[in-house]
């Protein structure tokens, strides 16, 4: 972006540009708007400074306009020798939901990038899925979340060169170290074996009618039995991932839980499946979801998604759990926009996992928003947390 500014759609004369801007303007603006963009978020009040803010470093500023109206902004700044950090995006309500954000950040990133940064961080609380999600349609990897004094943020990170996303990967246990990516690690390098060449599986029949995916693909509802037998067939033509290899088989017996499974077919064909069961009395869990690799990239896991979730809403669960590998976008994405929201970080047998929750009523789901402080307690959570305003 040069200082002529951004073409950021909706004509020429009324239309969104982004510019160039000082710190003093960004610093006016955020006076002047920020009650206006973030009024209804819960963020701790401190009392007086009582000491002065460190040296920005590097500092980039950019306004958002509408005509010649200053409707937004994004600021960054220099954090460390690799690190630049973007600090604050705010755009006024009744101009977002249009795809300024998502139109706005590749071209700071390539700013950044020609800056010759290696890393670009930036944290946003932990249920915003509007920033979310363009962020790691990007290219950003989940990284962690902390309390702070705004409530629960999620810290995402985008490494500017592939090394160090494939460093990420190999944290997370979503794919082996090996290459320049191992030696930067100092991990012993393993090549990737290749998946291998699965045998077809016809189709087995299924419990009640098809549901059309599009494309020519169905989702079959399954037999637990039939589908636990198609996936220990295909299973390793469809996982890559370094999961922990115990060396004794379990002691004890899985508990009881219902269980609802599914198999995807294409051409009489099995190229997929999903498993679910019960998690508590309110929640079910997403255990599983797999395509065969040559069915990948086509939206299919975006179009599972709502028939099953029906199903599962359907048996009368309230929430629904699932967790995924942390840097596994091409999964957290279709999630997040189907409306599941981060909820944690946990380290289990597969690796650094996302925990995500969608839940099918608005209580949960206002109640996930206000304890990432994202938005005020009012009427039916703030009755069930006892915070209602006498």
């Amino acid at each position: 972006m040069d200082g002529r500014g951004l073409d950021l759609g909706g004509g020429s004369s009324n239309g969104y540009s982004a510019r160039p801007i000082s710190v003093q303007t960004y610093r006016d603006a955020c006076a002047r708007l920020t009650g206006q963009i973030f009024g209804d978020g819960s963020l701790y009040a401190f009392g007086p400074d009582t000491k002065a803010p460190p040296p920005l470093g590097e500092t980039f500023a950019w306004g958002i306009y509408a005509g010649e109206t200053l409707i937004g902004w994004s600021f960054s700044h220099q954090k460390d020798e690799h690190t630049v950090y973007m600090a604050d995006t705010g755009i006024l309500p009744e101009h977002q939901g249009r795809g300024l954000y998502t139109r706005l950040l590749p071209q700071m990133l390539d700013t950044f990038q020609t800056a010759g940064y290696t890393l670009v961080q930036s944290h946003h609380r932990a249920t915003n899925n509007a920033v979310i999600i363009p962020k790691l349609r990007a290219g950003f990897l989940i990284q962690g979340l902390n309390l702070y004094e705004g409530g629960l943020n999620v810290a995402l990170t985008l490494g500017l060169n592939d090394t160090y996303r494939g460093a990420m990967h190999v944290r997370s246990g979503f794919q082996a170290a090996s290459g320049e990516v191992a030696r930067r690690l100092g991990l012993p390098s393993t090549l990737q074996p290749k998946s291998p060449v699965p045998e077809s599986v016809p189709l087995p029949g299924g419990q009640g009618d098809d549901t059309d995916l599009g494309g020519g693909y169905v989702l079959r509802r399954v037999a637990y039995e039939t589908y636990y037998d198609i996936y220990t067939q295909l299973e390793a033509a469809v996982y890559s991932s370094v999961s922990l290899n115990w060396s004794t088989p379990p002691h004890l017996e899985p508990p009881a839980y219902p269980r609802y499974t599914w198999l995807i077919g294409f051409e009489n064909e099995v190229v997929g499946w999903h498993y679910s069961r019960q998690w508590d009395a309110r929640t079910a869990y997403m255990v599983n979801t797999a395509l065969l690799p040559a069915h990948r990239g086509r939206g299919l896991y975006s179009r599972v998604l709502p028939p099953v979730l029906a199903a599962l809403e359907a048996e009368g669960y309230d929430l629904v759990r699932s967790h995924h590998h942390a840097t596994n976008n091409a999964v957290l994405v279709p999630k997040l926009r189907a409306g599941f929201r981060l909820q944690g970080i946990q380290v289990d047998d597969h690796g650094v996992m996302a925990v995500l929750m969608l839940s099918f009523g608005t209580l949960y789901r206002d109640y996930m928003d206000v304890r990432s402080g994202l938005k005020q307690p009012v009427g039916e959570v703030a009755r069930a947390l006892g915070l209602e305003t006498p």
